[in-house]
C-alpha cells in the first residue's frame, strides 16, 4: 500500500477551505470532496485550491476601527 503525505501547499489549500466556509457561513464537505490531486516530489497538491475573496470595503472599515 501506498502511503501519502500532504504537501505545504495542500495544507494552505485545506486552511483555505476551512477560512472559507467560516466566512461564508457554509459547509466545508463539499470543496473537500471536490480538491483533485497530484503526487509530487514534496507530497499531495491540491490542483484546484479554493479562492477566498474579501469585500474591499469591509476590509476598510475594520482598519479605520
Amino acid at each position: 500500500m501506498n502511503e501519502h503525505t500532504l504537501s505545504d501547499q495542500a495544507l494552505g489549500a485545506v486552511m483555505m477551505a476551512l477560512q472559507k466556509s467560516l466566512m461564508e457561513q457554509s459547509d466545508i464537505v463539499p470543496v473537500l470532496k471536490g480538491f483533485r490531486f497530484r503526487l509530487s516530489e514534496q507530497g499531495l497538491m491540491v490542483m484546484n485550491p479554493p479562492v477566498v475573496k474579501l469585500e474591499e470595503s469591509s476590509f476598510g472599515e475594520e482598519l479605520e476601527d
